[in-house]
């Protein structure tokens, strides 16, 4: 992890955090508070997430690190530590 960002206040609840992927591009974690709990990170943390990766002209966003609250679509996560946040 290399920067944690306040919280998205507008609508949902997002944790938001970037990540410095190998090559050095970034890309913004956006955790739903509202549908997953928030996941512990600190500066220097590796964390592994499944989600939906958007590109942005900023190195790119991933959404949809939780469970599907409707059960039909595969749902995504973040594992910091040894626990998996979902």
């Amino acid at each position: 992890m290399s920067r944690l960002i306040d919280d998205d206040q507008d609508g949902g609840r997002h944790q938001r955090f970037i990540v410095t992927l190998p090559g050095r591009q970034t890309l913004l974690v956006a955790h739903n508070l509202d549908l997953a709990e928030r996941v512990p990170v600190g500066m220097g943390d590796r964390v592994k997430f499944r989600g939906i990766y958007e590109w942005n002209d900023q190195g790119g966003m991933v959404h949809w690190t939780h469970r599907d609250p409707h059960g039909q679509e595969d749902g995504g996560w973040i594992s910091h530590r040894r626990k998996t946040y979902s």
